[in-house]
């Protein structure tokens, strides 16, 4: 059992963490939850939609490379094996 505590084992991958957000926004708008509820949903969804950010900037990045190879960052040297 792992009962590490840090940030990679809060944060689902990127389409659990959509879903949890969408229940989130429900929760949020039902006006059912009390004021330190509402806070700490509040900061969870903060959290989800930095880390889904962040997996769609490495996403595009990615893409980026592979579709502009004339771009010298993404340049990678070619081994012709001679």
């Amino acid at each position: 059992m792992n009962t590490m505590n840090d940030k990679t084992d809060q944060l689902p991958d990127f389409e659990k963490a959509l879903e949890e957000l969408e229940s989130l926004v429900e929760q949020l708008e039902s006006g059912d939850l009390n004021l330190d509820q509402s806070l700490s949903q509040f900061k969870r969804g903060v959290e989800l939609t930095r880390h889904c950010q962040t997996v769609l900037d490495q996403a595009q990045q990615t893409v980026q490379k592979l579709i502009d190879p004339e771009e010298e960052s993404s340049a990678i040297p070619f081994d012709s094996g001679d």
